[in-house]
């Protein structure tokens, strides 16, 4: 769970009422989308430029409005095409990780009242009606049961699990009949692992298990601390786990000293690799509110396992083989395990492999860099950037993703987005080094 809300603003239920509303996005971005073709053949009113970045931010509005899968895969395209989207709508579509509105109070208790029934409120000494934190799937609240727990109650949005097909549909259909996405952005793709994975995110019970899960796989790390599922009020809709107390990362990012933000950067790099090579199960939302840190203990605390990914033995195998290959700088290797991995394709041109080696070198800058990798003072996502556009727009030779990657590619951007945030200086290629090699694998 993410982000502190930004006020509060109905969800819209009905599968009719959350289409009309995309409805008027997709009239918007008609209009806009010509305006946006106007501008690209040789048009120069200023005008024109302020009303595209207008229209994304509306299409922004509405799918931060409609929440659920709606906005998620707004959230998962502005990360799978990062770098590649028209500037406006990259703009747009990036604010949705971070904005985020709670429902109003009737509908709040209309949602507790389906899952606990009448008189919910008896369950509770004290419920706290102000959400803690909201994002695109529910919003969560403190609470204190009659026998004295002190709970976090993660609270789904109404009709959220229901409408995940649909609005995964109608978003994918609503840009890609505005023509905003790269050229070879498999939508269709994109939009069946999207719908895989919101499925697994709407069930709440199912996170319960992975929380658990997760909880035995680092109950070996002393640098890493999960809250206890309370089954007895938890619900495929309601999630009730231990409220955890600690210091946002957005505290610590502005007021920790260096060595405490580069001991939290170390601890989340290390957990990525261990999920990636040793546990092969990931959870794959790194947003900074899913996490707190406990100054005294000098723990890190993690929050939400709605994201969560398994991998096979083989599939971590392969990032093994491509991680090491990137490390030691082994070109060839690093096209075998491209290749292997679905990034280039086995008949592709020598240019464009080429293309696509220069890109994964570049991105994967901390892994080879001797030393300690700065992350607040590198410039790597722009250099990234430009790059990517340079040879996706420009030269045609930029391969996009395989669709599967995707919430793959959501941890290991998002890793970096928020050691970058907390200015970590972190030895990657030291802390990469252990499980790489051969007896470091994921057990079957």
């Amino acid at each position: 769970m993410s982000r502190k809300p930004i006020g509060t603003s109905r969800v819209p239920q009905s599968r009719l009422g959350r289409l009309a509303r995309l409805g008027w996005a997709a009239g918007e971005l008609a209009v806009g989308g010509a305006v946006q073709g106007l501008r690209r053949i040789g048009q120069s009113d200023p005008s024109a430029a302020r009303f595209s970045t207008a229209t994304a931010q509306r299409l922004a509005e509405r799918l931060a409005h409609l929440r659920g899968a709606a906005m998620k895969l707004g959230q998962l395209i502005s990360l799978e095409s990062e770098g590649l989207l028209p500037p406006e709508l990259a703009v747009a579509l990036e604010s949705l990780r971070s904005q985020a509105a709670a429902m109003p109070s009737e509908q709040l208790h209309r949602a507790l009242g389906r899952a606990y029934g009448g008189g919910w409120q008896q369950r509770f000494e004290s419920f706290v009606e102000d959400p803690i934190a909201a994002a695109s799937i529910g919003q969560v609240h403190r609470a204190r049961t009659n026998d004295g727990r002190d709970l976090a109650l993660k609270i789904q949005y109404p009709g959220v699990a229901k409408s995940i097909a649909s609005d995964v549909d109608n978003v994918a259909a609503l840009l890609r009949i505005a023509q905003l996405l790269p050229l070879g952005l498999d939508v269709n793709s994109i939009a069946r692992e999207a719908k895989r994975q919101l499925t697994q995110e709407a069930d709440y019970v199912a996170e319960a298990r992975f929380l658990e899960q997760y909880a035995r796989l680092v109950a070996d790390d002393p640098d890493v601390l999960l809250p206890r599922v309370h089954w007895d009020y938890t619900t495929a809709r309601v999630m009730a786990m231990d409220y955890m107390e600690g210091a946002p990362l957005d505290a610590v990012a502005q007021d920790a000293p260096q060595r405490v933000r580069d001991a939290v950067g170390a601890v989340l790099q290390r957990l990525l690799f261990r999920e990636l090579f040793e546990f092969g199960v990931m959870q794959t939302d790194p947003n900074f509110g899913n996490y707190l840190y406990q100054p005294a203990t000098r723990r890190l605390v993690l929050l939400d396992f709605g994201a969560t990914q398994r991998f096979s033995a083989e599939y971590s195998e392969r990032f093994r083989r491509i991680t090491r290959a990137i490390v030691d700088d082994d070109r060839e290797a690093i096209h075998q395990g491209a290749i292997a991995l679905g990034y280039i394709a086995a008949d592709a041109r020598p240019d464009a492999v080429n293309a696509a080696l220069d890109v994964l070198r570049l991105v994967c800058e901390p892994l080879y860099a001797r030393g300690t990798y700065d992350y607040g003072a590198s410039d790597l996502p722009r250099r990234a950037r430009e790059l990517g556009i340079d040879l996706a727009f420009r030269r045609g030779l930029l391969r996009v993703p395989p669709a599967h990657a995707m919430f793959l590619h959501r941890k290991l951007v998002g890793v970096y987005l928020v050691l970058a945030r907390l200015r970590a200086r972190v030895p990657t290629s030291r802390v990469v080094r252990p499980f790489l090699e051969p007896d470091a694998r994921v057990a079957d």
